[in-house]
């Protein structure tokens, strides 16, 4: 990548509301009583920064922007041309774009569009690497041009600004009014961060005839390569499928069998996809900057089955369990759906790899405005107080409790 990238852990004296306390939880004491104490452990030592002081620096000035938009959505067309005219004329940088905009009928029938039209870099989904071509990543649409954001890049990636102009806009903080100020105090180091951590999926078969027949079955699925492994940012969905019967999936922890799920299915999801399909399904919501995995039951044939939150360092290996009447179907971030068989496996972690979402203001402000903004979280209304001393005069009595109780007593 051209443009290096940091999280800046230095406190700046310019900073408004600096933040007096961290994100983390306190490092817990280890003497218990008189006598006893944790163990050393010297194989293992690990600091982890407080998410609060994650804050953008370039190495060097950033060169080339990917620029993805929200496909056939007319309204994010004007904003699209104007991004990509003052990218190109007033910061002098190289714009990259999916070769797909190009053959837009309504963007070619644009004037200002169609002269800058040869100035633009193209690639093609699933056949060019952008692995340390681009610098920055500005997003002009909904969530789906984030989790797209992270499909195309499987290892690092680069600072990601998602300007809200779709339907649900939670991941997208950014509003587009005042775009050159935004971007320019961006691309001059003064922003906050939020690394999203992604889930890393490995599929494991027990035949490669069956992967084969897989890509014969699935034949409505997206032009992208199936691959042994994946990075998603919201979820991985293990489901039933076509089939009437009840998934029976079996799920490990760290090499132990811990349940098996009978139902529609089961739901990995990271921190940020907690607020898409697994909230639905009756998960918590867990804060982006918490180092965690949830496990989410579809439909479970049980009323004991609550959603889990297990440790973000864990594997979990699922499977289809030897006794289940069907196969299940997978699908990492609602793409490249493929079928589970008997005997094949897939593994879940965390990936090393986060996505590095630019906050609008900062990571719990940008995080609650989403859930009110995006879901109404709490949404209902107030509820008027309560004035006793009114209430006592308007009833005309004095009598006590006791004195009411048994008045209704005589009148039975």
């Amino acid at each position: 990548m051209r443009s290096m990238i940091a999280i800046n852990t230095t406190v700046e004296a310019a900073m408004p509301q600096r933040r007096t306390r961290s994100l983390n939880a306190p490092s817990p004491f280890q003497q218990f009583g008189p006598c006893g104490r944790i163990m050393k452990n010297s194989a293992v030592v690990m600091q982890i920064q407080d998410p609060a002081s994650q804050r953008l620096t370039w190495y060097k000035p950033p060169l080339t922007v990917l620029v993805i938009k929200k496909v056939s959505d007319a309204s994010v067309l004007t904003p699209f041309v104007q991004l990509v005219l003052w990218l190109l004329q007033e910061k002098n940088m190289v714009v990259w774009v999916e070769s797909a905009v190009l053959d837009d009928a309504l963007l070619n029938e644009d004037v200002q569009f169609r002269a800058i039209r040869d100035k633009l870099v193209t690639f093609k989904d699933g056949r060019d690497d952008l692995t340390d071509r681009i610098d920055f990543i500005v997003c002009l649409g909904g969530d789906g041009t984030l989790l797209y954001a992270s499909l195309l890049f499987q290892q690092s990636v680069p600072p990601v600004m998602a300007f809200h102009l779709g339907s649900l806009g939670f991941l997208t903080p950014f509003r587009f009014d005042n775009f050159q100020e935004q971007l320019t105090s961006v691309l001059e180091g003064h922003a906050a961060l939020t690394l999203r951590s992604r889930l890393r999926c490995v599929m494991h078969r027990r035949s490669e005839k069956r992967h084969e027949v897989n890509h014969a079955v699935d034949a409505n699925a997206p032009m992208f390569p199936l691959a042994d492994t994946i990075l998603v940012l919201n979820e991985v969905v293990i489901d039933r499928g076509p089939s009437p019967y009840l998934s029976n999936i079996d799920l490990f922890l760290d090499g132990k069998y811990i349940t098996s799920v009978q139902g529609d299915g089961l739901i990995v999801s990271s921190p940020t996809g907690s607020t898409a399909y697994a909230v639905a399904a009756g998960a918590s919501m867990i804060h982006p900057s918490v180092p965690a995995i949830m496990v989410t039951p579809i439909c479970p044939h049980s009323l004991s089955f609550r959603p889990i939150v297990v440790p973000a360092g864990v594997e979990l290996k699922i499977s289809v369990s030897p006794e289940s009447r069907n196969t299940s179907w997978v699908s990492f971030d609602g793409r490249n759906r493929q079928e589970l068989f008997h005997g094949d496996s897939l593994r879940v972690t965390t990936s090393i790899y986060p996505v590095p979402s630019i906050c609008a203001q900062d990571q719990i402000s940008d995080w609650f405005a989403s859930l009110a903004d995006g879901l109404h979280w709490n949404v209902r209304k107030r509820q008027k107080c309560l004035d006793e001393l009114s209430d006592l005069t308007a009833s005309g009595s004095e009598d006590t409790f006791d004195e009411i109780e048994n008045t209704k007593m005589y009148d039975v």
